[in-house]
C-alpha cells in the first residue's frame, strides 16, 4: 500500500508541478505578448513620427522652391525692364529731360496726394488711409528709384 500511496503522491506531485509549469509558461507568454505589443506600439509611433518629419521636409522643400521661383521671376522682370529701357536709346535732350524727371515728379505728386488725402479725410479714417497711402507711396518711391539706380549701372 505504501507503494501505491507513493505512486499516487508522485503522480499528484507531478501533476501539481505540471500545472504549476503550465501556469508559469502562460504567465511568461502573457508578459512576452505585452512586451511584443509595446515594441510594436513603439515601432508604429516611430514610423508615424518619421512620416510626419518627411511630410514637413517636403513642405519646406516646396516652400523653398516657391520662394526661389518667385525671386527668380523678380530678377527676370527687373532684367527685362532694364533691357527695355536700354533699348530706347538716345533721343533729343528735352525728351531725355522729360523722361529723367517723370519719376521724381510723379513721386512728389504721389506724396502730395497722400498728404491731401490725409488732410481731407475724417479723423476716424485717417489712420487706415494713411497706412494704405503710405504703403503705396513708399513702395512706388523705392521701386521707382531702386529701378532707376539699377538702370544706371546697366548702361
Amino acid at each position: 500500500m505504501a507503494e501505491l500511496i507513493g505512486l499516487a503522491a508522485s503522480a499528484a506531485g507531478g501533476g501539481v508541478f505540471g500545472l504549476l509549469g503550465t501556469m508559469i509558461g502562460r504567465a511568461a507568454g502573457y508578459f512576452e505578448q505585452r512586451q511584443s505589443q509595446a515594441h510594436e506600439r513603439s515601432r508604429w509611433q516611430h514610423e508615424s513620427h518619421l512620416a510626419g518629419m518627411e511630410l514637413q521636409a517636403l513642405r519646406e522643400e516646396s516652400e523653398a522652391a516657391e520662394r526661389l521661383a518667385e525671386t527668380s521671376g523678380r530678377w527676370q522682370g527687373l532684367a527685362a525692364s532694364i533691357q527695355a529701357e536700354a533699348a530706347i536709346g538716345e533721343s533729343y535732350a528735352w525728351v531725355n529731360a522729360v523722361r529723367a524727371l517723370t519719376r521724381p515728379i510723379l513721386t512728389l505728386l504721389l506724396w502730395l496726394i497722400t498728404w491731401l488725402v490725409f488732410l481731407a479725410s475724417p479723423e476716424t479714417e485717417q489712420a487706415k488711409i494713411v497706412e494704405t497711402a503710405t504703403f503705396a507711396a513708399t513702395a512706388a518711391t523705392l521701386w521707382w528709384f531702386g529701378d532707376r539706380g539699377a538702370q544706371r549701372n546697366a548702361r
